[in-house]
């Protein structure tokens, strides 16, 4: 019969798992735009798989607590200690789940190893979250105060267990032979010895299966949860704490060998080497990229006739300025931190953590910085926030950026009137800075901008207050203001005698909070826009149709340019202008690998299933092709095999350039 410690520690770790099933309903709700296509039973389905996770990370996160439990005294100072650490563990627990209530809506996956990678900057923003979010902390002090109160202690009164030994001691009181007493007595210290040994040992073992999630061959992993459709219930089924400690002593992701041969691998890869031209578009021009922050498509009138827009200003250079809009461009990732490689260095994000915070930040990487350099460029990179945020200022070196530019370099820094407060330099004078530095370069120089205005918590200059389009989101404001400060910054352009011989780019990191159903799908929440322009330029024709990614910039930069690659241009990319290709984009989403083309839409699942899509801009159905085209499903199946694999095998080897 189990112990009455036992008996505690079953209904105490019931009440966490309680905690959790309210925490899974929580973000349902407060997501429940990402999981619309999934049915009743799905939803149900998907809370079911959650226990799995809850199970795992909760004993993972409460060894601690497990161990002292074990301890069989009823003190009451010994067991207000192991309360305390139950509530302390288990209050870091709860936090991370309510983080997530809104941080998914940002990165679009559970947090993982955000605080050890980029916890600095978490640092210097916590007083604005807080003023931000505050009201998380009302279901955060419910659901603790629910542990402390229902946190079941031992009861006072003697036990069974106490009562027979009473009994044996009575008896060695009144039996007349001590031998006898003696006998009793071991045989009951035995009999306890050995109930508790066992009981010792089926907890060491039930805890070291729940930890691992079951009897399968290899422990239980974050893409397990992507197994069932529609395959983002994998986010509903897992929870924070299990994601945030599985990154913890982050392990480079595992190699793939898929292909056995060289040969076969970098056939299926289906790379594009740098068009031949017989005329050069764009030689010695000045390149300017300007990577906007949160600039989803959804925001944009150009790409959505009949709604509201909040980027007047872009959509004009798209549609009457001379741009030129690339109507099927997708983000690589969901993270300002995965956009800047996939940008400089055509390097998209096909792995949990960034590259940047990575292991492998030391491999060999050749950015678009080093490339345009050899060739005379003065190189730069300007960001408004503090020097050294997500590592933008050491990545800008990899990459071969000359010089960088944060909020430090910029005229009264943090004291600045300039100042938002939270991350940096509002847009609109950081823009018109940015204009006047570029005026100190020489010619020819290529110059990267990440704006930050349009970032949580959305904040706008004092003047600007209540005088922008709003409407169902917080970020839109801010759209608007970036839109805003974009047409200045062009009015300021066009008078410095830089500006008719320069290049433009202008692209989203990634999208952000969503209002239109349209977008509210996987190819929605990676749906950004890329504007070339070129002043008094006539750009080559667009292949139609034409499907780009960020990690296409780089060789796009260099076919317009008319340089050469030198062998170091990555694979996953392509020039834009590429008459040869309709392009592709890819991307890591629910523990699934994805390759976007023209025509379908690529899965590969963590157990390797492959899964075909048809394409349409935007928009993906909630389940695949129930009969695909075999054709497809084997050459974009090994394409995308072959992207991954050399993806993750060139990182852990150091050989994506040999």
């Amino acid at each position: 019969m189990p112990t009455e410690f036992l008996r505690l520690l079953v209904r105490r770790f019931a009440l966490l798992l309680g905690a959790y099933l309210l925490l899974r309903a929580g973000f349902l709700a407060l997501n429940y735009a990402v999981f619309r296509e999934a049915s009743a039973g799905q939803l149900a389905l998907a809370f079911w798989h959650g226990f799995r996770f809850d199970i795992s990370a909760l004993l993972l996160l409460n060894i601690p607590w497990l161990l002292l439990s074990l301890v069989p005294s009823r003190g009451h100072g010994w067991q207000r200690l192991v309360r305390a650490l139950y509530l302390l563990l288990n209050g870091f627990g709860l936090l991370l789940n309510l983080v997530d209530w809104e941080y998914f809506k940002f990165i679009g996956r559970r947090t993982s190893n955000e605080l050890s990678t980029i916890g600095a900057d978490v640092q210097r923003q916590a007083g604005q979250l807080l003023l931000s979010y505050w009201w998380l902390l009302l279901p955060f002090g419910v659901l603790l105060a629910a542990l402390w109160y229902f946190y079941p202690m031992p009861r006072v009164e003697l036990q069974a267990d106490e009562k027979e030994l009473q009994a044996a001691s009575y008896k060695q009181q009144t039996v007349s032979s001590e031998l006898q007493a003696e006998g009793l007595m071991r045989k009951w210290s035995a009999k306890k010895l050995a109930a508790c040994s066992l009981q010792l040992v089926a907890i060491a073992a039930l805890t070291v299966l729940g930890i691992r999630g079951g009897l399968q061959l290899k422990p239980l992993r974050t893409g397990a949860a992507f197994v069932q459709q529609p395959a983002v219930l994998g986010h509903l089924a897992l929870n924070s704490t299990f994601t945030f400690l599985k990154s913890l002593g982050y392990k480079a992701p595992e190699r793939k060998d898929y292909f056995t041969s060289p040969q076969a691998l970098r056939a299926a890869l289906a790379a594009r080497p740098l068009p031949q031209r017989a005329t050069v578009p764009l030689p010695g021009r000045n390149v300017v990229v300007l990577i906007l922050e949160s600039f989803g498509s959804e925001y944009n009138g150009v790409e959505n006739p009949g709604r509201r827009s909040y980027t007047p200003f872009f959509d004009s250079l798209a549609i009457r300025g001379g741009g030129l809009l690339l109507p099927d461009h997708y983000a690589n990732g969901r993270r300002s931190i995965e956009a800047l490689p996939a940008v400089l260095a055509g390097l998209p994000s096909l792995m949990e953590s960034s590259f940047i915070t990575s292991d492998f930040q030391t491999a060999e990487l050749h950015g678009l910085g080093s490339l345009l350099a050899r060739h005379g460029y003065q190189t730069s990179l300007f960001h408004g926030a503090q020097n050294g945020t997500m590592g933008f200022n050491t990545f800008g070196g990899m990459s071969g950026m000359q010089q960088y530019f944060g909020l430090a370099e910029y005229p009264g820094g943090a004291s600045s009137p300039d100042f938002d407060g939270h991350w940096g330099i509002f847009d609109e004078p950081y823009l018109q800075y940015f204009s006047r530095q570029l005026s100190r370069q020489r010619q020819p120089f290529f110059s990267t901008l990440f704006t930050l205005s349009a970032h949580e918590p959305f904040g706008l200059p004092a003047q600007y207050q209540g005088k922008l389009p709003t409407g169902k989101l917080a970020i839109q404001p801010t759209i608007a203001y970036s839109d805003l400060a974009l047409r200045r910054f062009f009015a300021a352009a066009r008078r410095q005698p830089w500006y008719p011989n320069t290049l433009f780019m202008l692209l989203a990191d990634h999208t952000s909070q969503s209002a239109a159903p349209d977008y509210q799908n996987l190819l929605g929440r990676y749906k950004t826009p890329l504007l070339l322009f070129a002043p008094g330029q006539q750009l080559p024709t667009l292949p139609q149709p034409r499907i780009s990614q960020q990690a296409d910039v780089p060789a796009t930069v260099l076919d317009l340019l008319g340089l050469p690659a030198d062998g170091q241009l990555l694979p996953f990319g392509s020039s834009v202008f590429d008459a040869g290709t309709s392009g592709r984009a890819l991307f890591l989403s629910g523990g699934s690998y994805w390759l976007v083309h023209a025509d379908y839409v690529t899965e590969l699942t963590a157990d390797d299933q492959v899964r075909l899509y048809p394409y349409r801009r935007h928009q993906l159905p909630a389940t695949p092709l129930a009969h695909p085209d075999p054709a497809k499903l084997h050459q974009y199946g090994d394409e995308l095999k072959a992207c991954v694999q050399f993806y993750l095998n060139g990182l852990a080897d150091n050989t994506l350039y040999k």
